[in-house]
């Protein structure tokens, strides 16, 4: 029988959406206040993903904004999820994370997915028409992190090559996944392995149980470290989670059907009329949100950490509003009671969060 579970450790993932009436830049900026919210809050850490040549999502590089994050924060974690491997070298990746862990010591996360990120013709865009090779993308892994530790064995063809800057610390590693190929590959190679609930809602309990199950220790660590990632949006009342949850039904939507668009409003979206067939869209895709008061949300989250057995439950919020996006973060922060790191932010209690500063 498994050990009761501790309550999980709370992280954010944020993929710098666009809301309809704001620019790119603008989302960016948000993506900055978010984080310097975050660490406030007590949240863990802070992963900013990756995608290309998309009308509703600002960051195609957070290895760049992740420099920014870092420099407007101080404790909370930082990290990629994740930096999508296949576009990129080795050593490139290696260099860029040993750079950041440089900057920003003990707080940088590496990780790393495999999927395109993107469409197919971008996708083609980032490759430069090269052909990449998918099976190989176990040893691509596996360079990457020999180059961050300055492990290459002797016989590599690359041996003697340093990842520049070189020091003592080096950013934790973690496979990104919907599927049971990536938590393989984690516990083959001794690797953290997060699975994207947000994406793929169902039997992923089972892959994270084959990842605990068939863990290798490794150099890096002597046991499997699991997370969660969830997308989630808690207002004051159920009432008022539905009404904001209004623009992530209508993406969603969107996106099953083929068509890329910044984030609606929540008035926008209110403002749309759906089809049976929509409706029934709209309700399969609501298998892999977690919608309601914080307490709703929190009691969610505990029932999918225990089913997942998850160390760390990571939150993706996307809304029509800016601010929204933050409270949400805050009312979660106080249901699962989690220590504000920085008092004079908080001074004002959760209102402080309800009404953030513009930019």
């Amino acid at each position: 029988m498994n050990a009761p579970l501790q309550p999980p450790r709370l992280s954010v993932l944020d993929q710098s959406p666009i809301i309809e009436g704001h620019s790119p830049a603008e989302a960016v900026r948000q993506t900055v206040e978010l984080a310097r919210h975050a660490e406030a809050l007590g949240y863990h850490r802070i992963w900013l993903a990756e995608h290309h040549n998309m009308r509703g999502l600002a960051d195609p590089c957070p290895e760049i904004l992740l420099a920014r994050v870092g420099a407007a924060t101080s404790r909370i974690r930082i990290g990629s999820g994740g930096v999508l491997l296949p576009y990129y070298s080795a050593l490139k990746v290696a260099e860029v994370f040993r750079m950041l862990e440089a900057l920003f010591p003990g707080r940088v996360d590496l990780g790393i997915g495999r999927a395109p990120g993107t469409d197919m013709l971008t996708s083609q865009a980032l490759f430069q028409g090269a052909h990449y090779d998918f099976n190989q993308f176990p040893t691509h892994v596996q360079e990457t992190v020999a180059l961050l530790d300055n492990a290459l064995p002797a016989d590599h063809p690359y041996a003697g090559l340093r990842a520049m800057p070189t020091g003592e610390g080096t950013p934790e590693v973690w496979l990104l996944g919907s599927s049971d190929y990536s938590a393989q590959l984690a516990a083959w190679l001794g690797l953290s392995f997060s699975f994207a609930h947000f994406i793929s809602a169902h039997g992923g309990d089972a892959v994270a149980r084959l990842y605990r199950r068939d863990f290798r220790p490794s150099a890096r660590q002597a046991a499997p470290a699991a997370m969660l990632t969830v997308f989630a949006l808690a207002a004051p009342t159920r009432q008022e989670a539905e009404r904001r949850a209004a623009p992530i039904d209508l993406r969603r939507l969107q996106m099953a059907r083929g068509f890329d668009a910044p984030v609606a409003t929540v008035e926008q979206a209110l403002a749309r009329e759906y089809s049976a067939a929509d409706r029934a869209i709209i309700e399969r895709e609501r298998a892999r949100a977690i919608i309601g008061t914080p307490d709703h949300v929190r009691g969610r989250i505990l029932e999918l950490q225990a089913a997942f057995q998850a160390d760390e439950v990571m939150v993706l919020t996307i809304t029509g509003d800016y601010a929204h996006r933050i409270e949400s973060y805050a009312l979660l922060a106080e249901a699962f009671g989690l220590a504000p790191a920085v008092t004079a932010t908080t001074e004002h209690g959760l209102e402080a969060f309800r009404h953030p500063a513009p930019g």
